[in-house]
């Protein structure tokens, strides 16, 4: 008689995955047909509202009435606000000219189509199917202006780039935002704390962290210590980006923003680049987080040219996002 073979781990994860991998096709699947079906949806319920003699009286009768007949054949989930948003989804996307993303379900399209202007709304759309976004990290994203604090740092060819393309890493200032939000590490606004609790609190939510600082980020380290002329220094947060292929050092500033730090982040990144980074890495890039920086005093203490050291102002609630888009007209002015 063969002996048979023990089952081996291996053996066994490569089931799982076959089996996760299924899951996942079914789900998007399914996904799939239900916005497909819900667009066909909208479509007919405009098209027969237009058919109407009084658009406002005839469209909410014939809403109320297909939500009754619906509920009563198939059950609960044809509530008439149900069909309102089934009805707002088709014109927002009748004249969507590309088939709907897999990647992209029902719960998320419910968060894009409460976004007014196309090319924003098409960035969110980019950037859930390049980073198979949940619709919790949509929500965030939209509910934290990740589109217009982008924006603030491009001028009008890039901004128009960003809604086409999504956000595509091709230099260090592609990354930066201003300010970033950390409206999750649940510190009140008005609290005194020091940088230690703060870079704590960042670690401790150091997955929120990651989503908040963008694409191709991973984490090296905290207070990494480097020495030379028997001198200690420690870097508060160290990251590498795959994307850019480069260390990228955070330092954390709770006051305003001097001069002094500015040159002392100048002196961690020239260590990095001399003694850490491989030949084949890209320069190191520096950013400094702070609660209150002049955009004049980071312009005269950097060189003109410079793309390595960056300041930042970060944020413990969330941006308004009236205030955000003004700042952006502003700028375009």
């Amino acid at each position: 008689m063969k002996e048979i073979q023990p089952f081996t781990s291996n053996f066994i994860e490569h089931i799982k995955q076959l089996l996760r991998e299924a899951q996942y096709g079914l789900v998007r699947s399914v996904n799939s047909i239900m916005v497909q079906t819900y667009f066909e949806l909208g479509k007919r319920i405009v098209e027969h509202e237009q058919s109407g003699k009084d658009y406002s009286d005839y469209g909410e009768y014939l809403l109320d009435r297909l939500s009754s007949e619906l509920s009563n054949e198939f059950g609960k989930g044809f509530s008439k606000r149900k069909l309102e948003l089934i009805r707002k989804f088709y014109l927002t996307y009748k004249i969507a000219k590309t088939p709907f993303s897999q990647s992209i379900g029902w719960s998320h399209f419910l968060h894009l189509i409460r976004i007014e202007k196309e090319e924003e709304r098409k960035f969110y759309e980019i950037e859930t199917e390049a980073n198979k976004w949940s619709v919790r990290e949509l929500s965030r994203q939209i509910n934290t202006s990740l589109y217009e604090r982008l924006s603030l740092s491009k001028d009008k060819s890039a901004v128009l780039k960003l809604a086409l393309k999504g956000q595509i890493l091709e230099s260090p200032a592609d990354m930066i935002k201003d300010p970033y939000v950390l409206e999750f590490l649940n510190l009140p606004e008005a609290s005194t704390y020091n940088e230690t609790e703060l870079e704590s609190a960042i670690i401790n939510k150091l997955e929120h962290f990651l989503l908040e600082l963008g694409k191709g980020f991973t984490f090296v380290g905290r207070q990494q210590r480097f020495t030379f002329d028997e001198e200690h220094f420690r870097v508060d947060l160290v990251f590498y980006n795959r994307i850019l292929k480069c260390f990228v050092l955070i330092d954390i500033k709770i006051g305003k923003l001097k001069h002094q730090d500015l040159g002392q982040m100048q002196m961690y990144v020239n260590y990095y680049d001399r003694y850490v980074k491989l030949e084949e890495e890209n320069k190191t890039i520096g950013i400094i987080l702070c609660k209150d920086k002049k955009d004049t005093l980071v312009e005269i203490t950097l060189p003109e040219n410079n793309n390595q050291i960056f300041a930042s102002k970060y944020e413990l609630i969330l941006p308004s996002k009236k205030e955000l888009k003004q700042l952006i007209e502003n700028k375009s002015d």
